[in-house]
């Protein structure tokens, strides 16, 4: 979504960003790289601010690395509460294939997950060869990768709920049989039970 001649960062600092206010959203982020991930989580965690996303519809939940990042989307998904996760996370090139495994296994495994459950899942991976690449891309001179994943979370949950309204029926401001109970409100509030519900920016 960014390179040096363009990025999404500024739509997230624009009018034209779309409404998540009813959306309900998790972000799952890497510790490895923390210096850089936080700095995603931060971008990401305003920009659904300022799409209107309440904080208390925010889940912040934080897995080792970024080849967990798959699992820990899916698990995320499992509870049947979310209308989208933003996956975030930094794999520096070193000097052995092992940033192609993991590169490569991250990116597969949350694209494969997102298509199985039907929910959008914003793919805000770092792949970089230094450091100043990365510091570059979290809130550097190319922008900030965290605020483009969550912008285009924000896109994509939107154009899912036109196409339900548009093709199967389904009523403007409604939401999906489960996210209308309130055993689902319920089980929301637990599952952000051990999330802090308001984000401390780093």
């Amino acid at each position: 979504m960014s390179s040096k001649n363009q990025n999404l960062s500024s739509k997230a600092n624009s009018d034209n960003l779309k409404s998540a206010d009813k959306m309900r959203v998790a972000i799952v982020v890497s510790d490895w790289n923390s210096q850089i991930t936080n700095k995603l989580l931060d971008g990401a965690y305003s920009t659904l601010l300022k799409a209107g996303c309440k904080e208390s519809n925010i889940i912040v939940k934080r897995v080792p690395g970024a080849f967990e990042l798959p699992m820990g989307v899916q698990l995320m998904l499992r509870t049947n509460v979310l209308d989208g996760v933003i996956a975030l996370g930094c794999v520096v090139r070193g000097g052995t294939p092992h940033f192609e495994y993991v590169c490569q296994g991250t990116t597969y495994g949350i694209m494969e997950i997102q298509l199985n459950y039907n929910v959008p899942v914003a793919f805000g991976l770092l792949t970089v060869d230094d450091m100043e690449q990365a510091e570059d891309r979290a809130g550097g001179k190319y922008g900030n990768k965290g605020d483009e994943a969550a912008a285009t979370l924000v896109d994509m949950m939107v154009l899912k709920d036109e196409l339900e309204i548009e093709y199967y029926g389904k009523s403007e401001g409604d939401s999906d049989d489960l996210l209308d109970s309130d055993d689902l409100e319920n089980d929301f509030l637990d599952v952000i039970a051990g999330s802090k519900k308001k984000h401390q920016f780093s």
